[in-house]
């Protein structure tokens, strides 16, 4: 899946690590969570909503994915960029943006405190007022998480989420809209990218190709375009193109 890949600012259809980050982070450092049926690997479901497939997945491999799901559930399929089979039908589409730690002013941050399992009741709340993207009860054990409080409210939080070798996504960037126009993300930003940086990767993140305040945030930043993506989801279907029943795995 290497679509418009624009690394260094060249284009390229050489393969590289984050076309297919959730393979790269369900085959490396996050194996420890991996579902998989054949070639297909996903995350729990109520830890993040990234699955993996091949980057270049036959009909046995939609098999794999229709049983894992069940027939007649809605499959995320961020990143695929590829025909989906018939009988599977889209349901959600949206364009996306893949960007890279190139030059990022990473700090820690004194008000920053590092949230944890007792935390994720605020975390869920703050995520459904401001829908920063999938946040699931057990995200936070993806990697590390940090908050700004105010008054003892969560107001503002960032985090870590895919992680394949030498990189980690930084996800849930979101902060309470009583409290924005206070440069409370950005501060949240730079302190995971200080963690991350610490142990010797390089942050990367992904969002809407429509977000452009976001984006125009982020490249203020220090981080730059790295390629064009997309987010979408599809149903699986009851019985597959071939004839075969979608049955789910027990």
């Amino acid at each position: 899946m290497t679509d418009v890949d624009q690394e260094n600012g060249v284009p390229t259809d050489a393969p590289h690590i984050l076309d297919n980050p959730a393979f790269a982070s369900l085959t490396g450092p996050h194996a420890r969570f991996a579902e998989r049926r054949g070639r297909v690997l996903r995350y729990p479901v109520d830890v993040s909503p990234w699955l993996a497939l091949p980057d270049e997945p036959d009909a046995d491999d939609w098999a794999d994915l229709a049983a894992l799901a069940g027939p007649g559930a809605e499959v995320p399929l961020a990143g695929f960029r590829g025909r989906v089979p018939d009988g599977w039908e889209i349901t959600f589409q949206m364009e996306g943006v893949q960007l890279v730690d190139d030059g990022l002013a990473a700090a820690p941050d004194a008000e920053a405190v590092r949230l944890g399992a007792d935390d994720v009741p605020e975390m869920l709340d703050l995520v459904e007022r401001t829908r920063p993207g999938p946040f699931l009860p057990r995200t936070i054990e993806l990697g590390t998480y940090l908050g700004i409080r105010r008054d003892g409210a969560l107001v503002a939080m960032a985090g870590k989420r895919l992680h394949p070798p030498g990189w980690t996504e930084i996800s849930a960037v979101c902060t309470d809209p009583a409290f924005r126009g206070e440069g409370l993300a950005t501060r949240l930003i730079l302190a995971v990218a200080h963690g991350i940086r610490e142990r010797g990767e390089t942050p990367f993140l992904h969002t809407g190709a429509g977000n452009t305040n976001a984006i125009r945030l982020y490249e203020s930043l220090g981080f730059r375009l790295r390629r064009r993506t997309a987010f979408l989801a599809a149903r699986a279907p009851e019985r597959l193109a071939d004839g075969r029943e979608a049955v789910p795995v027990a």
